[in-house]
């Protein structure tokens, strides 16, 4: 996985994820020590120039082919309104995370921000399998993630773990691609 291209932007019907630049880091920072979203993240230390270092060290492992950070916007108007990551990418698997939206997000978005992250990993980067770590507290998530058709792989006292196949994902996708239309 080394040399791989840095990744170009993906577009939906409403989204765009396009890969994270150092810029971003008091967007991320602010979306990370923000309780209305933080509540099921790892804690954040350091400020907005911690979150620039962290953003160029990912850059590092990006280039390896390790590594996947979208910021997801609004296609209209570039509205940033989260982020997404793929990590401890593989030759065959990626974990999916890091996963906020923030208030500035169109309808349907978690559905078509889903979709495009999933899709680069299978699609673009043909990987087989997507494994997802939630918080047992964070119920809105894992409703999403059976709704979406992830099987529950196991559980620990502070975590649910999924996986979700690029199979799953292919047969679902016209159904995703309906919805989003809509």
């Amino acid at each position: 996985m080394n040399d791989v291209c840095r990744p170009r932007p993906v577009e939906g019907f409403r989204l765009r994820l396009r890969p994270v630049v150092a810029e971003d880091a008091a967007y991320i920072h602010g979306l990370r020590t923000d309780p209305r979203y933080n509540t099921h993240l790892s804690p954040v230390t350091g400020g907005v120039d911690a979150q620039r270092r962290w953003i160029e060290c990912y850059m590092e492992r990006e280039a390896q082919g390790c590594e996947v950070y979208f910021v997801i916007e609004r296609s209209g108007d570039a509205q940033r309104c989260g982020v997404v990551r793929l990590y401890d990418i593989t030759e065959q698997q990626f974990t999916w995370g890091s996963w906020i939206l923030d208030e500035h997000k169109p309808n349907k978005a978690a559905l078509e921000s889903a979709v495009l992250s999933f899709g680069y990993g299978f699609d673009q980067r043909n990987l087989k399998k997507a494994q997802i770590d939630v918080r047992r507290a964070n119920e809105r998530a894992l409703d999403f993630y059976r709704r979406f058709g992830m099987q529950e792989s196991g559980s620990d006292k502070i975590s649910i773990y999924f996986e979700y196949t690029s199979e799953r994902f292919l047969a679902d996708l016209a159904n995703y691609q309906h919805l989003l239309a809509q």
